[in-house]
């Protein structure tokens, strides 16, 4: 098998000479002659797209909406870890990383939850049932599910974060009995900008989830608490020295819910946070999502806190 490594600047070359952002044929077939490592999880190339068909479009907030996505293969199955993502490629327009918001344990489709902030996720808004996109997947390292039975969890999702989260609670609600207190703590800006509203009352009418929501400014009839979701974690129900912490959402967010969780004496070998970065070949090649010694696309999306520590807050490193 060929060293990827001997293969890093011709494939900058080429990634680079999409200007457009669309995907180039011919570059995507060089890359997967010379980088022969699956998908993992899958029996795919990783740089060889799959034809997924539009099962449903819902839109969650204004700007925000999930596509549920099916192969064309009907006979395929979508087998990832909570936490990892896709590269889903408009034809013509783009590519972009999403992380998958659905379940795990139901593999027929896979959600993709995104904010519509560029010309590919416009693109993606306006698809409609039956409409074909592409899709290569899935990617990264996931959160510590297994790792963290016969433990407390706190999860703490802030805006858009709750989208990468939503398949770790899933599988642990999934698997209530293996775990200790599960806590949810959710913030967004406003009411109008909660993800997933009808679920989040479902979950808090269970009596094994404690679901705490805020928002950073209220509006008319909102009578939950006010404020970014870091005040939180000061009162939330858990014990630190028998707690996972599971953190997403903006980065100056994860910084203050990382310090709340140490001062409450979490350790830090115990926090965990989705990076996210410019991903442009989720493999590890172009570089483009270099974070220090890692590579957001392969060493992550979910790393240890004590293994990133320092380079929170560096996006040119």
């Amino acid at each position: 098998m060929p060293n990827p490594e001997t293969h890093i600047y011709q494939a900058q070359a080429q990634l680079d000479a999409d200007s457009t952002n669309a995907w180039p044929t011919a570059s995507a077939g060089a890359l997967a002659l010379q980088v022969h490592a699956k998908a993992p999880g899958t029996d795919l190339e990783p740089m060889s797209p799959r034809p997924c068909r539009v099962l449903r479009l819902k839109t969650e907030t204004d700007d925000t909406f999930t596509l549920e996505l099916q192969p064309a293969n009907s006979t395929s199955r979508f087998n990832f870890v909570p936490g990892q993502f896709n590269m889903l490629y408009v034809f013509g327009v783009g590519e972009v990383p999403i992380s998958i918001s659905g379940d795990p344990d139901r593999p027929r489709t896979v959600l993709h939850t995104t904010r519509e902030v560029g010309a590919v996720t416009r693109a993606m808004r306006r698809l409609r049932p039956g409409d074909m996109l592409g899709l290569r997947g899935p990617f990264g390292t996931g959160w510590p599910v297994a790792e963290a039975e016969n433990n407390d969890v706190v999860i703490v999702a802030g805006g858009i974060g709750l989208a990468p989260l939503r398949p770790a609670l899933y599988y642990i609600l999934a698997r209530r009995e293996k775990y200790g207190r599960v806590v949810l703590l959710y913030g967004a800006r406003t009411p109008a900008d909660l993800l997933f509203r009808a679920e989040l009352e479902r979950w808090r009418a269970r009596f094994d989830l404690e679901v705490y929501a805020t928002v950073d400014r209220a509006m008319a009839g909102w009578r939950g608490n006010v404020g970014v979701v870091t005040t939180l974690i000061s009162r939330a129900p858990f014990d630190p020295l028998n707690t996972v912490g599971l953190v997403c959402g903006p980065e100056v967010m994860m910084r203050f819910a990382v310090q709340e969780l140490l001062r409450r004496g979490v350790s830090p070998q115990s926090i965990y946070l989705s990076m996210e970065r410019n991903m442009k070949c989720a493999v590890g090649l172009c570089g483009r999502c270099q974070l220090g010694p890692v590579f957001v696309c392969k060493d992550g999306p979910v790393f240890r806190y004590d293994r990133i520590a320092h380079w929170l807050g560096k996006w040119e490193v």
